[in-house]
């Protein structure tokens, strides 16, 4: 379901380019600066930028509607496109470093390697920062990187933003899924980052655009969920186009099959049901904040169900879909390889994995959820 869009032949352009390429973003282990610069062209970190510094203004389904789509033509690109939402959390930097930090256009891409949070020393004027960060998804091509490091005044883990050449990227993702995404480690050496090139993620905003009263932290969880609801429409096509091609066995064609057509049927209608549970939660977020109420927890909670079961419910349509495909899915380079392989990796995020239940229970219940959850 392609989103709709200003440049909707643009659009469609790099959907296609995205498609034909997946295999060598595959082979490469990263997302290349000449596609992020596609996804600059269409907005994707442009997309949550403050108005006051060239941003588009898009709401948050508008946005996860443009990583549910490239997510369907490649779930990496999709993870890495993803993190065009990361403005929300630079948005806590001061209003003047952000002014740097756009001073030649909206379209800066972030990459962070968060985890775990390192010590750094606190000197006149800022941190010399140390240390190795995991997972640093998209790294590639970023513009800057942030890396966790020691608390600040308020005893909460701070983010030191930094120029590539000032971080050594370890390029050791040796993965199963999400092979294209470049999740390398990130290395720094005896860094020096001034007190204002750093922020609390999810600290308060110095910009007042509706998107930063969106909870920052769910909406974390729902730019990498959504990857699962395009990926299971990408498994779910897939089906679709090889149901109608003769067996090699002298068996009925897979579309003749009650089974099969069934199976699909069923996982049409989990597809469905998750995504609309997704874009309902979001939505009726993002208009609490439009009429001045805020975001509730009950709100928040509903955005982080919402997004495990996103998560957990397509890649349980890409595992049906691969099932489905029975013995011409088992190759390596088939599709519905590929696709069964990043789903599984989504589900295993810590913003999307078993425990969000227990948190989303524990708000039903008034009983205090883990910290974080909210």
């Amino acid at each position: 379901m392609t989103v709709k869009t200003k440049n909707q032949s643009l659009l469609d352009s790099v959907l296609t380019e995205i498609r034909t390429r997946g295999d060598e973003f595959e082979t490469r282990k990263h997302v290349p600066k000449d596609m992020v610069e596609q996804l600059k062209k269409i907005g994707i970190y442009r997309a949550h930028v403050s108005r006051a510094f060239g941003g588009d203004g898009l709401s948050p389904s508008e946005f996860l509607q443009l990583i549910e789509d490239i997510s369907e033509a490649d779930g990496s690109t999709g993870w890495v496109a993803s993190f065009g939402s990361a403005a929300l959390y630079l948005a806590a930097l001061p209003r003047e470093t952000l002014a740097q930090v756009y001073s030649n256009g909206p379209d800066i891409a972030f990459a962070g390697g968060l985890f775990p949070v390192q010590p750094a020393e606190k000197v006149k004027g800022g941190w010399r920062v140390n240390g190795l960060w995991k997972f640093a998804s998209g790294c590639m091509g970023a513009d800057i990187l942030g890396v966790g490091i020691g608390a600040g005044e308020d005893g909460k883990p701070l983010t030191a933003v930094l120029k590539p050449e000032d971080v050594e990227i370890v390029e050791n993702w040796e993965v199963i899924g999400m092979r294209g995404t470049g999740s390398h480690d990130l290395r720094v050496k005896d860094a020096f980052v001034p007190d204002e090139w750093t922020f609390v993620r999810g600290g308060e905003p110095t910009v007042d655009d509706p998107i930063y009263q969106y909870p920052s932290i769910a909406y974390a969880a729902q730019v990498l969920a959504v990857v699962n609801l395009g990926i299971a429409r990408a498994a779910i096509d897939e089906i679709s186009k090889m149901a109608g091609a003769n067996s090699i066995t002298g068996a009925p064609k897979m579309a003749e099959r009650a089974y099969l057509r069934i199976s699909l049927a069923k996982a049409e209608a989990t597809l469905k049901s998750a995504r609309s549970f997704f874009y309902e939660a979001t939505d009726a977020a993002w208009e609490s904040i439009l009429k001045g109420d805020g975001v509730s927890d009950d709100q928040t909670s509903d955005l982080r169900l919402a997004s495990a079961q996103a998560a957990r419910e397509g890649a349980k349509v890409v595992q049906e879909a691969y099932l489905l495909a029975g013995t011409k899915a088992i190759y390596d380079g088939h599709p519905l390889q590929r696709h069964l392989r990043d789903a599984m990796v989504v589900t295993q995020h810590a913003f999307l994995n078993e425990s969000m239940y227990e948190g989303a229970g524990s708000v039903m219940l008034g009983v205090p959820p883990m910290r974080g959850y909210i």
